[in-house]
């Protein structure tokens, strides 16, 4: 999967439509984001989950959806914009945005396509009967581990997680392989360069994410055509 981080963020404003649009246009097979929700219970799409001017910036869960700004998209309309037959990645900076979500995405048909990311597996585990359908995903670091990959990858399993996200730096075909074989899914962030990116496709990743859009597609054509 390949997965335009924030939208076509290295060509367009991130996390707005028109970022989308431009990475399903570029080849995308993936989009990611982050959501938020609204005072009024909108879930909007935005990195930081803070709007306004720099020095009077205000969380968005304080704010009701009519007073956001026009480039703070909406779920639903992201949706509504590019159809649902993508894979859409989400960092739930805010566990409160998991039930309008979820509710969003299963009224759009859309729930079997999203991949949830959190960087605390209790919450992620915590999410597990409530939403069976979706891809659940930690995306945490290899130095916040207490007890080593191989016990992370067991927890994993036994927490039914599907998923780890870790930055590209810390992959390797063993460490691929060690995941792979509790049957957890591998994903890579941050791949921007054309070298990196080229690399974990060699190593068969499940999933890469990039601002590059254009790149990314492009290393994967090339590993394809070698094949």
């Amino acid at each position: 999967m390949l997965f335009a981080h924030r939208g076509a963020r290295a060509h367009a404003p991130e996390n707005t439509l028109e970022a989308f649009e431009l990475a399903v246009r570029l080849g995308a097979t993936g989009l990611e984001t982050d959501v938020w929700v609204t005072l009024d219970g909108v879930v909007v799409l935005d990195h930081d989950g803070l709007v306004g001017p720099r020095l009077r910036r205000r969380p968005i869960a304080e704010r009701p959806a009519a007073e956001l700004p026009p480039s703070v998209p909406t779920l639903g309309e992201l949706y509504e914009r590019v159809g649902t037959d993508l894979p859409l990645s989400v960092d739930v900076k805010d566990p409160a945005a998991f039930g309008p979500l979820l509710d969003v995405a299963r009224a759009h048909g859309a729930a079997g396509q999203l991949l949830l990311c959190h960087e605390d597996l209790e919450v992620l585990a915590d999410w597990r009967d409530r939403a069976p359908e979706v891809t659940l995903v930690h995306s945490t670091f290899v130095g916040h581990l207490t007890a080593g990959c191989e016990r992370h990858a067991a927890d994993l399993r036994s927490s039914r997680v599907d998923a780890v996200n870790y930055h590209h730096s810390e992959w390797n075909p063993g460490r691929i392989a060690l995941y792979r074989r509790f049957g957890r899914r591998v994903l890579a962030w941050d791949a921007q360069h054309a070298r990196v990116l080229a690399q974990l496709l060699a190593w068969e990743v499940d999933g890469v994410y990039s601002d590059h859009v254009d790149r990314m597609v492009d290393a994967a054509s090339g590993r394809l055509g070698a094949d």
